[in-house]
């Protein structure tokens, strides 16, 4: 196994926001490679199971040389959904969508988990970060200005807490960083561990 000290950082996610909070931290990914799996859930799946089964499809779908025990690609995923009770909200796939979800969470609480995957040499680390938000009730006219500006799509839930919808946003319990796509002390913690001890598990 090829043991340089600063193996090439894979981010596998087209998000700007992930890289966005990896620059935060001082981060730069030497590649962006977007994974393009199926992201319908099993039937019968929980969300929990769910996202964590998308971050790890993700990584192992991400065009690198993370399967090759030679290389020393460290690949980055991380997948985000929203839920309502048992009901997992992902991205909606139109504005009337996106309405439903946002009448949906209008006046309570709900989850947000975020699961981070890293992958090197076929050794694989992950973390799941769960936060709970509130939001305040919302009007027909908060609702449509909304729609309006765009911002819900590619949203899990339909709403970017980082964006307009923080008026909305009552309290959190949690990881903010997590609600907007890469929860940053976890990410940081597994990054570490495959760096520095590629094939161990993750603290």
């Amino acid at each position: 196994m090829n043991d340089h000290p600063h193996p090439r950082l894979i981010l596998g996610s087209a998000s700007p926001r992930r890289l966005e909070l990896l620059a935060q931290i001082g981060i730069q990914p030497h590649a962006v490679l977007p994974a393009d799996i199926d992201e319908t859930p099993h039937r019968g799946e929980n969300a929990r199971d769910y996202v964590r089964r998308m971050s790890r499809e993700k990584a192992a779908a991400v065009p690198a040389d993370a399967d090759d025990a030679d290389a020393d690609d460290i690949v980055l995923t991380a997948d985000t959904v929203v839920t309502a009770g048992r009901r997992i909200l992902g991205k909606p796939a139109d504005a009337d969508e996106a309405q439903a979800f946002l009448r949906l969470l209008s006046g309570r609480r709900h989850r947000v988990m975020t699961a981070v995957s890293v992958r090197r040499a076929g050794r694989d680390w992950q973390r799941l970060v769960e936060t709970i938000v509130r939001m305040r009730p919302l009007t027909d006219d908060d609702i449509a200005a909304y729609l309006d500006s765009d911002e819900w799509r590619g949203k899990a839930g339909g709403y970017a807490i980082q964006g307009r919808a923080g008026e909305f946003v009552v309290w959190i319990s949690g990881s903010f960083s997590a609600v907007v796509g890469l929860p940053l002390t976890e990410t940081a913690n597994l990054l570490r561990a495959a760096r520095a001890t590629p094939g161990s598990e993750a603290p």
